[in-house]
């Protein structure tokens, strides 16, 4: 064994938090594919949100690097005299990236043809996925937090990073200890009710703010508790929705209401009519644009609505089963032994997914010629980089290594794979998985000695 691979095992062999643990390690050269070193790199690890590799890249692959998701305008009516006598379709087709702003736009569209009044529905159109809202493995624990939103072809984002069906809440101190601090929601809306028991605390505790935002099963009524001093900033919380579908509809009608453009109908979900005609196409940002928070910030909502759209497009169903079926057979043309590893969502959040770090690193061997892994590379995460959309989950990690790698984390997993540049005539590819921790906050410490130590061993050895 060359002293860089001892070097290697020593370390983790000896880590104390490792003891119970499984250590799942595959590296290889990035320029001939050659299995370098492994320890239990056949056996099936839970990859968390390294499972995005397999996503993105199979997205791009298979939808292409410059495919925008669409949000339709339809109507099934004639307007006469400011009025149009039929119904307003809203139709989604999966796009993450959907804002407020957009919202307001398609209500525009109806005013700058005179509409004042509709005399008919307002309705929300979701059948281009199917109406499971989320993966089966998700806990309901995990249900309120952005990480867990629901997937529908018709949702919206509260902000850029495009944590669609999640409502954004900014809590904000008073002046007097003891009062309720303010709430405000972005986007606006009344779709989500919030119960207030959160208080203002005196500023000479200098606690931090301890703030907890939790929504109901089944319904939308958000709970916010805890303390925020009194000099403390503003704070930033998420929630999901429950069907945003519906938010999306209020969202709508909201806007139509300040364009004066009232309807006599209901808003409601339904399916588009085929005599329906298209009034305006709101496109997104290319997929190799929508790659990058995504993997940057490990965005499970952009997971899971690759995988629902991969099966919309190739099989006419947007269902996970569908989009797993094609991301298998994907996976297979690059020599991935799905045989060998059980997948069950397109985000990593399930801890039934199953996938031996040898495949993941020679998938990431295997894709380096194909067209669109330039875009894929620029969607990983760079250590050490500050800027959050260059840096993402590993700007405070490894700074001065070189590695351009995604990470992952779930309870009692810690995962990172990807790419380790050692100088410029040598690049390992690598994939480090460690299951059953006692607490997954220790894995990213012991993952970045791991590759710290590698860099230093192949350093003596090129000084040498």
């Amino acid at each position: 064994m060359r002293e860089v691979w001892r070097k290697l095992e020593e370390a983790f062999q000896a880590e104390p938090k490792l003891k119970g643990a499984l250590t799942g390690i595959s590296i290889r050269s990035s320029q001939t594919g050659e299995l370098l070193y492994e320890h239990l790199g056949d056996i099936r690890l839970h990859p968390a949100s390294n499972m995005k590799i397999f996503t993105c890249a199979v997205g791009l692959a298979v939808l292409g690097e410059d495919y925008r998701f669409k949000t339709e305008l339809w109507t099934d009516g004639e307007v006469s005299n400011g009025r149009l006598f039929g119904n307003v379709y809203l139709r989604g087709m999966g796009d993450p990236t959907l804002l407020q702003s957009d919202i307001d736009f398609f209500g525009e569209c109806l005013a700058e043809q005179g509409i004042c009044h509709i005399e008919g529905n307002i309705i929300g159109d979701d059948s281009w996925y199917d109406d499971v809202r989320l993966s089966q493995d998700l806990n309901w624990n995990d249900e309120h937090f952005y990480y867990g939103s629901q997937v529908s072809a018709l949702t919206v984002s509260p902000n850029e990073d495009y944590d669609s069906g999640t409502v954004k809440l900014t809590i904000t101190p008073k002046t007097t200890a003891g009062e309720k601090p303010s709430i405000s929601l972005t986007p606006e809306t009344e779709y989500i009710k919030i119960i207030n028991r959160a208080v203002t605390i005196a500023a000479s505790t200098m606690e931090e703010h301890e703030i907890t935002v939790i929504r109901g099963h089944g319904n939308n009524i958000v709970t916010v508790s805890g303390t925020i001093p009194i000099q403390s900033e503003p704070i930033d919380e998420w929630v999901t929705v429950w069907e945003p579908t519906n938010y999306v509809l209020e969202l709508f009608g909201n806007a139509l209401k300040r364009l004066n453009i009232s309807w006599s109908g209901e808003l409601m979900v339904g399916n588009t009519q085929e005599t329906a005609t298209l009034l305006h196409t709101r496109l997104s940002i290319p997929l190799k644009e929508l790659s990058i928070p995504f993997m940057k910030l490990s965005n499970n909502g952009h997971g899971e609505i690759i995988v629902k759209e991969l099966g919309r497009v190739v099989n006419g169903e947007g269902s996970w089963d569908s989009g797993l079926e094609v991301l298998n057979t994907n996976l297979q043309k690059y020599g991935v032994d799905t045989s060998s590893m059980v997948i069950r969502d397109g985000s990593g959040i399930s801890h039934v997914t199953l996938i031996p770090p040898n495949e993941i690193s020679k998938f990431l061997f295997r894709i380096q010629n194909e067209k669109w892994f330039s875009h894929f590379y620029r969607s990983l995460p760079v250590a050490g980089a500050k800027k959050r959309m260059v840096g993402g989950t590993l700007r405070e990690r490894m700074e001065g290594l070189q590695v351009y790698a995604k990470t992952g984390t779930i309870m009692g997993v810690s995962t990172l794979s990807g790419y380790l540049i050692i100088d410029e005539e040598e690049t390992l590819i690598f994939s480090i998985m460690l299951n059953n921790l006692l607490d997954e906050e220790d894995g990213p410490d012991i993952i970045d000695r791991l590759l710290e130590i590698i860099v230093e061993e192949k350093s003596k050895t090129i000084l040498s």
